[in-house]
């Protein structure tokens, strides 16, 4: 007993010395903070009384703000008043713009995808194509609220962009805008039997227009849906809930995602509900580099369940999610920040990885010394992937290419999507009989 009293009263000791140093380094760290803060307003009051011209102070403040921001991760950020206004409608509603999904790599602005049918995409801008410069202003080390910001505007308002593409002289492009509806998901039955549904994004009305989008599959063909193509190509992401409804569709319960903050107890895991909407129905997604964020959760979830066969090439690598904190109700704007990791149902985190398709088909010819595509991992400040994980890039040899004589513009992906498809739907007829 003596023996147990004394190894408790160490261990009280130890704890003790342990909790008075932890203060103690808490006390340090405040000093050293609130030290910092007090050097930021001495380089602030300077600038304001001996600059060679009058600043714009809320300007100076709010630039540093969004530095610091962007020094955590390139999908933290801050967003301004306006700013949060114009996020709050392009996930419900519209605006006037081109259509573009845009990123910054090399301290360029670097178009991820045009939205099909936009004026974007009818000027024929490309993925992996460099906005250089909006109406002649450089957007060179611009921050990419800033280049969105140029590029919205009044319908009807043309804008000229100065474009840089792989291989070619930057030129001019001036394009007149118009209004984007936020329009997330497009379906048409290909082929003649196979019914084919793509998302573009992940709003608020995503799961409605699939759904929507299904009922109408179902009635041009006058049956029950044999299979689908789900079409997640060039999908940026979005909103979280709308990628766990539409993994929901094709479920029958059990987990679709998992959320891991910075703390063991913020862990959120998301369900799909009892009941799937297309049982049994076979399903092909096809994906490629610009498959980001929640649609690579829908990819990771059918995947990992068995639920769908993946076509294309490796994805983005964002797993990453932010919530938007409105700063005084949304007057001060929000902060964009990144609280948290995402899982698949196997415990996958693509951070910087990807997701590795099960099919590997390339849209076009790869050539050996081809650039690379740009990918999260490439991103200034990016997470690392936690678990020590590097993004694998796929040996040429392995990927289907389109043959020689495959004709210019004809979607080689989609093509070998079908055939994977129609394999599928006939070992299911098989093996009913």
């Amino acid at each position: 007993m003596r023996l147990h009293i004394l190894a408790s009263a160490v261990a009280f000791g130890l704890g003790a010395a342990a909790l008075a140093m932890s203060a103690e380094g808490e006390d340090r760290s405040r000093e050293e903070t609130f030290r910092q803060l007090e050097l930021f307003g001495d380089v602030l009051a300077r600038i304001e009384a001996d600059y060679v011209s009058d600043p714009d102070k809320a300007e100076l403040i709010e630039n540093a703000i969004e530095g610091m921001m962007k020094s955590l991760d390139p999908h933290s950020g801050y967003l301004n008043a306006e700013d949060f206004r114009d996020m709050q409608v392009s996930q419900s509603g519209s605006y006037g713009g081109l259509g573009l999904e845009v990123t910054i790599r090399d301290d360029l602005v670097t178009i991820i995808a045009p939205m099909a049918g936009t004026p974007a995409d009818n000027a024929g801008l490309r993925t992996n194509d460099r906005i250089v410069a909006v109406d002649g202003d450089s957007m060179i080390g611009a921050g990419i609220d800033e280049a969105v910001d140029r590029m919205r505007g009044a319908v009807g308002e043309p804008v000229t962009l100065t474009i840089a593409r792989e291989g070619e002289d930057a030129f001019d492009v001036t394009i007149v805008r118009d209004t984007i509806e936020v329009t997330s998901a497009s379906w048409r039955v290909v082929e003649e039997t196979i019914p084919y549904l793509r998302l573009m994004g992940f709003n608020e009305n995503t799961t409605d227009n699939a759904l929507q989008g299904l009922q109408e599959l179902q009635d041009e063909l006058g049956r029950p849906l044999p299979g689908l193509i789900l079409d997640l190509r060039n999908n940026p992401g979005g909103l979280v809930d709308q990628a766990v409804s539409i993994s929901d569709l094709f479920l029958d319960g059990g987990e679709v995602v998992s959320m891991r903050g910075r703390h063991a107890r913020d862990t959120q895991r998301y369900n799909a509900t009892p009941g799937e909407r297309l049982p049994n129905v076979p399903v092909v997604i096809l994906i490629n580099e610009g498959s980001a964020s929640a649609s690579e959760i829908v990819t990771g979830a059918l995947q990992d369940r068995q639920r769908a066969t993946v076509v294309g090439m490796t994805s983005f690598g964002k797993g990453s999610m932010q919530t938007v904190i409105p700063l005084r109700g949304g007057r001060d704007g929000a902060l964009r920040l990144t609280t948290a990791r995402y899982y698949t149902p196997a415990g996958r985190s693509i951070q910087g990885t990807g997701i590795a398709p099960d099919i590997a088909v390339s849209y076009r010819e790869i050539k050996e010394d081809a650039p690379r595509r740009f990918t999260e991992a490439n991103l200034p400040n990016a997470l690392t992937n936690e678990n020590g994980s590097e993004r694998e890039e796929l040996d040429v040899q392995e990927i289907e290419q389109p043959p020689a004589d495959w004709p210019e513009g004809e979607d080689y992906q989609l093509h070998r999507a079908v055939e994977v498809l129609h394999a599928m739907m006939e070992r299911q007829q098989a093996s009913l009989h």
